[in-house]
């Protein structure tokens, strides 16, 4: 079932609460779920260097010890606060903090706006129990590319409560943080 504003008002109040670090809680607590913001964006480094490798590229196997993450460099918003992305993938880290029951789960979705503008976002499952910051990838389809103010809400993080508690998340990405250049 998925959660709704009355069930996450009440686990807002909460210490830690379900969210923390809203600009306004009462513009992003939604009927149906919580939105999250944009604070900071990264651009996949690039393909290729004079040895051939791609400094860019991920890995992944059955076992973590094998994964290797892709490499970012962090594109920085202008003195207004945007930034002009080409079409392309970019990392999104949100501002917000979620603190995730160890009796729920959260997905998420796209706003529609960017649904209507040839953007969108994909994300994993925040599991039972994990807390910290989130990244998703922001793909821009747009050919004419897209204007992106920092804050700007992105998703909206839908909670599912679970029949049961769980042990919860205790996977390398607990306590994810990723500090900002702007705190």
């Amino acid at each position: 079932m998925i959660l709704s504003k009355n069930e996450i008002d009440e686990l807002m109040k909460l210490d830690p609460p379900l969210v923390e670090d809203m600009i306004d809680p009462d513009t992003q607590i939604q009927v149906n779920g919580c939105e999250l913001t944009v604070d900071r964006i990264f651009s996949f480094a690039g393909a290729g260097t004079s040895t051939g490798t791609n400094t860019g590229a991920g890995a992944i196997a059955f076992e973590n010890s094998e994964r290797v993450l892709s490499e970012c460099n962090e594109l920085a918003f202008d003195d207004g606060g945007w930034i002009d992305l080409p079409a392309g993938s970019y990392k999104i880290v949100s501002r917000e903090i979620v603190h995730i029951p160890k009796d729920a789960i959260a997905i998420a979705r796209p706003r529609s706006s960017l649904l209507r503008c040839a953007v969108s976002v994909e994300t994993a499952v925040w599991d039972a129990g994990y807390e910290g910051k989130s990244e998703c990838l922001l793909i821009v389809f747009n050919e004419a590319g897209f204007r992106l103010k920092r804050g700007a809400r992105v998703v909206q993080l839908l909670f599912m409560g679970l029949a049961s508690e769980t042990e919860g998340y205790d996977g390398v990405y607990q306590g994810y943080m990723a500090h900002s250049r702007y705190d």
